[in-house]
């Protein structure tokens, strides 16, 4: 077993590394700008006026965003894969996705059906936000009221799952009945993005981002608990009914305002919980919180990075760009391991 001090220096470390990735995050880009500039930039003093809005306008707003959207997945993920003890649970098993999908879909596929001014208005940026988070709550609610009234927290993520398929077939009968421009700005929604957000709306994104990530803090020791399996925990004087809808009230969340905010990004959520006890090696949430946030949303500026192919005015998709790095690296740690730590 390691030491806090060990943990501690871990931590230490993947807060440099995130503040590195940071900085080249906001360097890296179709314009390419010299790190001391970013940091006079930072403080509104670059030489170069240009650059000075692009960092603060821009580039500065999309790497909060990427550190908040892997913060956030990484959190969320790891709390539903220790509540439902599911290595292959994410952070939107509970179909909170796929409701913000539902909302996003009503506003942009089903628009043609209102037809002239009135379409216009309601396909707007905001528009697509609110109607993300109506639909990212209306299955919160629902999620809530059967898991106040199921005891068994794998039939809770089997409803979950039913709710994600009906919502996808609501979305596949509007697509049948949607233009080729309706379809291609609903698949671009869901490519995701980083890089949209205005100083306002990341305002709102990161105030409810800190209710979440608030909620997963308090959870902490209910979730060291579960880890144990539901009967001792009850033992220990857990409340599991409570600490169930704290937790799934806290992804939901986090996962719900990414959603709405930035697309849905998929792999993170998944992939960096397991990454991190495979390097960390504890099941200690205490430790494990604060290293997924950071591995998060290392991993998330990194690929943002990619995406963003420096020295070119091309971006790849955010969500493509999570599989394709990700992906093969998860593989490589469990087959290295050889056994899943949980």
């Amino acid at each position: 077993m390691r030491s806090n001090k060990s943990y501690n220096k871990q931590l230490a470390l993947l807060t440099a590394a995130l503040l590195v990735c940071f900085l080249l995050n906001i360097s890296l880009g179709s314009i390419r700008i010299p790190i001391n500039e970013i940091v006079s930039g930072l403080y509104g003093s670059a030489e170069n006026k240009t650059w000075q809005i692009i960092i603060q306008d821009f580039r500065l707003p999309k790497a909060i965003t990427a550190i908040l959207v892997g913060s956030g997945l990484g959190v969320s993920g790891l709390l539903m894969q220790t509540l439902f003890r599911n290595p292959l649970a994410g952070p939107f098993v509970l179909g909170i996705s796929s409701g913000a999908s539902l909302g996003v879909a009503l506003v942009i596929l089903g628009s043609g059906l209102f037809g002239g001014i009135l379409a216009t208005y309601l396909v707007s940026k905001w528009s697509i936000v609110i109607a993300a988070s109506i639909g990212s709550l209306l299955v919160l609610i629902a999620v809530l009221a059967v898991s106040s009234k199921v005891r068994d927290t794998m039939a809770i993520l089997i409803i979950g799952l039913m709710f994600g398929s009906i919502t996808a077939a609501i979305v596949s009968v509007l697509s049948y009945f949607s233009t080729a421009e309706q379809l291609q700005q609903y698949i671009f929604w869901g490519f995701g993005s980083l890089s949209n957000l205005s100083w306002n709306e990341l305002t709102i994104f990161f105030g409810l981002y800190v209710i979440g990530i608030l909620l997963a803090i308090f959870s902490i020791k209910d979730l060291n608990s579960l880890l144990l399996g539901d009967n001792y925990a009850k033992s220990l004087g857990l409340n599991l009914k409570q600490s169930r809808m704290v937790i799934i009230l806290s992804t939901s969340i986090i996962a719900g305002t990414i959603t709405a905010f930035a697309g849905p990004i998929a792999f993170i959520g998944l992939a960096i919980p397991h990454l991190t006890r495979q390097i960390i090696k504890t099941s200690n949430h205490r430790v494990l919180l604060p290293a997924v946030c950071l591995y998060g949303s290392i991993v998330m500026l990194i690929c943002d990075s990619i995406a963003q192919l420096p020295a070119s005015d091309y971006i790849l998709p955010i969500n493509a760009i999570t599989a394709l790095i990700g992906a093969p690296v998860v593989i490589w740690l469990l087959v290295r391991q050889r056994k899943m730590m949980f």
